[in-house]
């Protein structure tokens, strides 16, 4: 059902009504239902925490590139680029999505918006390789796909990456298998998935940090508009911190596992 309240008075100023239509977050009459009205904020807040490394980046190149990995129907590469790219006239986002149907239909909404230097690669995220990228963001990829978009913005010397991981499930399957004195911790299965993605974000971030970022991780939006609430955002420092690398190394031994992509590539 479409809610009565107005919509127009939740969106940004200057946000394109047409593509949010064609996006189908507005209905065609322009509204807005339950659904949509989540999604909505989910991408508001989450262009919000990335406006400040969208500004730094226009500020330190003519033409800063993002990346937007596993992204689906491109939301949020359409709401970064509506917001902060195209006001400006300058940088470029490449949406990076594997499922071709996705891409045709990602490529003809750019086209009608005269999005001209919004970009859609098909491909896997571990496999994709284009030139130096300024700022890396993943909304919802599940389970490795976050990892590989870590290991993407290593590969592509990111400043800055925003992710909002989702259903980790890698460290659930290594914690049933694992013998240790506090498996009483992990013994149910609602508990090993819910540790298990804790453990993941936490390894995340040592690992962000054993390579020079600095990471700060807060709640996305209201658990009201989704229970996968958890945004890590890093800003590269240096080249490697090796008391973060430390750390990480000392906490997967401790609990005997850690996400395989990562501990691979520390």
């Amino acid at each position: 059902m479409t809610d009565t309240k107005n919509p127009l008075s939740e969106l940004w100023p200057g946000q394109s009504l047409p593509l949010l239509k064609a996006l189908h977050i507005l209905t065609p009459n322009g509204g807005l239902n339950a659904d949509s009205r989540r999604k909505l904020k989910q991408v508001q807040h989450l262009a919000r925490l990335i406006k400040p490394a969208i500004d730094a980046a226009l500020n330190e190149k003519p033409q800063p590139v993002l990346a937007d990995l596993g992204a689906g129907k491109s939301y949020l590469g359409f709401i970064l680029y509506d917001l902060y790219f195209a006001p400006v006239g300058r940088g470029r986002v490449i949406a990076v999505e594997a499922r071709k149907e996705l891409i045709a239909s990602a490529k003809k909404i750019a086209a009608e918006s005269g999005f001209s230097r919004m970009e859609f690669a098909r491909s896997k995220i571990a496999e994709t390789d284009m030139g130096e990228v300024d700022i890396v963001t993943a909304l919802h990829a599940c389970d490795t796909a976050t990892d590989e978009a870590i290991l993407f913005a290593l590969r592509h010397n990111a400043k800055y990456v925003a992710l909002v991981p989702c259903c980790q499930a890698e460290m659930a399957r290594e914690l049933e298998s694992t013998k240790h004195d506090l498996d009483q911790l992990w013994r149910h299965p609602h508990h090993r998935r819910e540790l298990g993605s804790h453990l993941t974000n936490v390894l995340r971030g040592l690992f962000l940090e054993a390579h020079g970022y600095k990471v700060r991780v807060t709640e996305l939006t209201g658990l009201e508009h989704s229970l996968k609430n958890e945004f890590i955002f890093a800003e590269r420092h240096q080249r490697s911190n090796p008391r973060a690398r430390g750390q990480f190394e000392k906490l997967a031994k401790q609990i005997g596992a850690a996400p395989s992509l990562l501990a691979a590539a520390l």
